[in-house]
């Protein structure tokens, strides 16, 4: 036999499940304690205490009730005598009028003839009518036997197993009570999900953000209540609240607006936040992300416990409606017919079952609390869809808090908020603090401050290329305070920092003048806004998708610098991000790169000002250039990559242009060369990295042009014609495949820059060596044998490739070059060693003057 507390296990939950115990769920379960002990007590009563006692029904005794019957049919008398030790039967027979008494052993010899009783007996008889009860002639054994028999034919079935139907029954009911915390796919959700609640409300972070926010209400209140009008110690970083002024200009289409100047009271923390509990509760905020993103998806627990509560509905009917018919069959006295008479000598017994009042008792003890237990099933149901439970609302969290971006959640997550409820509500209020991105950026923000302190992050400041102090902040939760404490620094990059904010003590920086925002759509407030319209002279920013621009980045009207880089040319965009350049009436520089199939037509709203425009296509064909006609002032254009294969004709028409970058394109033929003679300013022209063939003799009206790239190309010979173009002062040709250096090379008397490495040259010319201002000439990978001894005519070159040629040495008379040094001196070292040792001593001097490449 089990025990109570084996069986009372079946219900046993973890203690932290208690949380999702509503009332109901309780009551329920102490009403099946209850039960499961009726059950056992019924049942060890039955095993110890429960008998029927028979006596036999004498016929004498049934036909006073009845009409005597005739036909020689015997009429039994029973008379039980009991004593100390041993019981004797008598048994008397009468067949019609004459009776005989005969012992029970002597049955077998009853005769019908006529018996004439002796002295002793007619004694025995006058003793039995004075004995006060009726003796039978049974003996010990048969009364046992008639027992049993009449136990399990008289005796009602609902009587000897009772208690088993209870135990049966309770144990159903605590089984479904229970499944939900049982079932694998629902216990592993309900597991995590009630580690991760407990772990939130006793979290440090929870309490500190509901205390700040008690604080800050009760000081808003203070100060709405008093008037007061002093002066904010503090300037709110939360670019979600507020509005900005009356002057401030807004974007209605995209929605942008500036956080307001939201008033902080300094309020001394009620928690103090180490670094540890932020790290758990920063851990805690990405559990919850995706707990919620794995629960909301289904409806299993609450389909779950809606079954299990209409399983145990339906069991309390079923169990109300059979139970009540037994009540009444449940008595003391029952009649038995056992049907051996050849055994007994009796047919009918009258018995009597001792555990009857107790099973009736107990029966209608069970049938009051299924019935209790049955109205609280009945009140759960009407629990479960008198609101729709697979809807959560933090509504009232965020009335009471600050955080008011807690949103609604839905099916299982809601489903078991709302069982947290009906145990305690400021389990749900404090589990909302982790569901909103307002309280997680400030838990970041907390710890970004205290990992980035001011020392920290001045040790990251560096100096760039252009000597301008720099910082770059990497995939960062957000932008240090600190950062606004470096005032004397000149450019900031920010990258991967999606939740940046621009607070108003940008203000202090006021050396600031280039920002670089890389996939960070920073936000900023009002005044800091202000300060950047007033002081930004240089942005650039990187994105993915365009909506990764700020908006604000639109109205920097003192913006003179704007570099872009991301997709621009989406079907979903539809280059929607540039708009807006309306307003940026200070910009001079303008540099895109994108995949760009056409030129933005709303570049042309910052034409009238723009004096230099980058497109760098990443393979894209740019195919509409009309837009070029309307940027009369551009001075600089470069068209990179963009699979251009002529030159466009739009560009002949930007009389102001200087410098011509073609870059990267598929340009096979240079004819309409001859139309930048129209081009009275033009002075460099790059056409480097296509696919030319022949330079045309065209080139020549090109009076002004001082520089000429035309590096890898596929050029083989250089025309005459190049030569005379008096002004110029650089010429690369690297990387094609030239043979031959021209004579006519000495009539460019101002060349300083002569690039040709790469190529085929195996001779050089000496009218190379008049061009006497050259302090460039790379002469590397080609095929030459030797240097000419007038090399040290260049008295101004600084830079001498000869690496990768067919020297065996070098002239002597390099010392005579006289700005020329070691490091300006490209040539393998064998070669070098094959100098003078007095060249040699020359030309490892430093004289401190650096040497140009000329590129």
């Amino acid at each position: 036999m089990f025990t109570l507390a084996e069986v009372a296990s079946l219900s046993d939950i973890q203690p932290t499940y208690r949380i999702l115990k509503p009332w109901w769920d309780v009551f329920m379960d102490y009403l099946a304690v209850v039960m499961l002990m009726v059950a056992i007590f019924a049942g060890t009563m039955q095993l110890t205490k429960d008998q029927v006692v028979c006596l036999p029904v004498l016929q004498s005794t049934v036909n006073s009730k009845m009409q005597p019957d005739t036909a020689g049919k015997a009429d039994f008398t029973t008379v039980e005598t009991t004593t100390g030790q041993e019981e004797t039967s008598m048994r008397t027979v009468s067949f019609g009028s004459a009776p005989t008494v005969t012992p029970d052993i002597l049955l077998s010899r009853a005769t019908s003839s006529q018996y004439q009783p002796t002295e002793s007996e007619q004694e025995l008889k006058k003793e039995q009518k004075d004995s006060s009860g009726r003796k039978t002639n049974l003996d010990f054994q048969q009364y046992v036997f008639i027992n049993q028999m009449c136990y399990h034919l008289a005796l009602p079935w609902y009587s000897k197993y009772f208690p088993y139907l209870v135990l049966i029954h309770t144990i159903i009911l605590i089984v479904s009570s229970n499944f939900w915390f049982k079932y694998p796919k629902t216990c592993s959700k309900i597991e995590h999900f009630v580690s991760i609640l407990g772990k939130c409300f006793e979290s440090p972070w929870t309490t500190k953000a509901l205390s700040e926010t008690a604080c800050e209400d009760s000081e808003e209140n203070k100060q709405r209540l008093t008037g007061a009008q002093s002066l904010p110690k503090y300037v709110s970083t939360s670019s979600d609240e507020g509005s900005p002024s009356a002057s401030t200009p807004m974007i209605t289409k995209s929605g942008f607006k500036f956080s307001a100047d939201k008033p902080m009271i300094e309020i001394p923390s009620v928690t103090i936040l180490d670094k540890k509990d932020g790290e758990q509760a920063k851990a805690l905020f990405e559990k919850v992300r995706k707990f919620r993103a794995h629960v909301e998806d289904s409806d299993l627990i609450y389909k779950l416990y809606v079954g299990q509560t209409v399983i145990k509905t339906v069991k309390f009917i079923f169990i109300l409606c059979y139970t009540a018919n037994f009540v009444n069959t449940i008595s003391f006295e029952h009649i038995c017919n056992p049907k051996v008479e050849h055994l007994i000598g009796y047919t009918q017994f009258e018995c009597t079952h001792n555990m009857a009042y107790m099973l009736k008792k107990l029966l209608i003890s069970y049938i009051s609390l299924i019935c209790v237990y049955g109205f609280i099933c009945l009140y759960t149901l009407f629990w479960l869809f008198r609101i729709p439970l697979k809807e959560y609302s933090f509504e009232k969290v965020r009335e009471e808090s600050s955080f008011s971006d807690i949103p609604d959640v839905k099916n299982d997550f809601a489903f078991l908020l709302h069982m947290v409820d009906q145990y305690d509500q400021l389990y749900s209020k404090r589990f909302g603090v982790f569901l909103s991105e307002v309280s997680e950026n400030k838990l970041r923000g907390i710890s970004l401050n205290h990992e980035w302190t001011y020392e920290k992050l001045r040790q990251h400041v560096s100096r760039n290329a252009q000597d301008k102090q720099e910082l770059h902040l990497f995939m960062l939760s957000g932008v240090p305070d600190a950062v606004f404490d470096l005032t004397d620094l000149d450019v900031l990059k920010l990258e991967l920092i999606p939740e940046a904010k621009i607070t108003a003590k940008i203000s202090q920086m006021t050396n600031l003048q280039e920002l670089h925002l890389y996939h960070c759509p920073a936000k900023v407030e009002q005044t800091a806004f202000s300060f950047l319209r007033d002081h930004l002279r240089c942005l650039h920013v990187k994105f993915t998708d365009v909506a990764e621009i700020p908006a604000w980045v639109y109205l920097l009207k003192t913006l003179r610098e704007l570099y872009l880089i991301g997709n621009l040319n989406s079907e979903n965009n539809k280059m929607i991000g540039l708009e807006s350049l309306r307003e940026l009436r200070h910009l001079k520089i303008l540099h895109v790169k994108s995949n760009l199939t056409k030129i933005p037509p709303n570049i042309t709203d910052v034409a009238p000002h723009l004096t230099k425009l980058v497109i760098h296509n990443d393979g894209t064909k740019l195919v509409v250039l009309n837009s070029l006609k309307k940027m009369t002032n551009v001075a600089e254009l470069e068209l990179q990559n963009c699979e251009l294969e002529r030159i466009p004709h739009a560009i002949f028409s930007l009389s102001n242009l200087q410098e011509l970058d073609l870059k990267s394109n598929s340009i096979r033929t240079i004819e309409e060369i001859i139309s930048f003679q129209h081009l009275k300013r033009l002075t460099c022209l790059k056409l480097w990295h296509n696919k030319i063939v022949i330079i045309p003799s065209s080139i020549t009206h090109i009076k002004n042009l001082e520089s000429l790239y035309l590096s890898n190309n596929k050029l083989e010979t250089l025309p005459a014609a190049v030569f005379s173009l008096q002004k110029l002062r650089c010429l690369d040709v690297s990387y094609n495949s030239i043979a031959v250096i021209p004579v006519e090379i000495g009539l460019l008397q101002n060349l300083q820059h002569f690039h040709i490495t790469g190529n085929k040259v195996d001779v050089l010319p000496k009218q190379l060596f008049k061009c006497v201002k050259l302090r460039t000439l790379s002469l590397g990978q080609n095929c030459i044998t030797s240097i000419p001894d007038k090399v040290s005519q260049l008295l101004q070159l600084t830079y001498l490739e000869l690496k990768g040629n067919c020297l065996d040495r070098l002239p002597a008379t390099l010392g005579q070059c006289q700005l020329l040094r070691k490091s300006g001196l490209v040539v393998e070292d064998h070669l070098f060693d094959t100098l003078p040792s007095e060249v040699k001593e020359v030309l490892n001097q430093d004289t401190g003057i650096p040497f140009a490449n000329g590129i």
